[in-house]
């Protein structure tokens, strides 16, 4: 069984408390297909578990197969910059098929991303800590998308909403 290469940090993405009994942490694409059906399942699992849950979300742009995941990701660390992450993340999420260089341009206008942020950005200012985010990811076995660590083991089991919820709820009562 894979462990978390890297413990959570003040460098990642979290939402939910850090005092949390269980954390999850995904190793994500925003422009995976996997990932998009992860999405909604993920976000029915946050709300179901409340403050029992701490959600953790790093980079994992797999490139080779997805052209516009390293600019969506930029983009993301770029919204994050502002205080926009969570809103960056859902909306990349919900347009998983718009997410040309013009497309995220237009959704750092919606949230009020600004444009020297994002030309930043995609000239590559949060490249190392997307870098760091993926090379955390292969050392901690990641080899897809989406790649789930719970309490720092990887899980690989059912990844419905139903059977996330019972096995994290399980790990919150031990």
């Amino acid at each position: 069984m894979s462990h978390l290469y890297l413990p959570v940090s003040a460098q990642d993405h979290v939402a939910g408390p850090a005092d949390a009994p269980v954390t999850l942490v995904e190793y994500g694409d925003y422009e995976c297909p996997y990932c998009g059906e992860a999405y909604p399942v993920l976000k029915a699992v946050q709300q179901a578990m409340g403050d029992r849950l701490r959600f953790v979300f790093r980079n994992f742009p797999i490139s080779e197969l997805h052209p516009d995941a390293m600019r969506a990701a930029e983009f993301a660390e770029a919204a994050a910059q502002v205080g926009l992450f969570w809103q960056a993340h859902d909306l990349l999420y919900e347009n998983q098929n718009a997410l040309s260089e013009q497309d995220l341009v237009a959704y750092g206008a919606r949230l009020g991303v600004g444009g020297a942020t994002l030309r930043q950005a995609f000239e590559g200012s949060f490249d190392k800590k997307i870098e760091q985010d993926f090379s955390g990811g292969v050392r901690s076995g990641v080899n897809g998308t989406p790649t789930l660590f719970i309490n720092g083991l990887r899980y690989d089991g059912r990844r419905d909403a139903a059977s996330l919820i019972d096995v994290l709820t399980r790990v919150a009562a031990s």
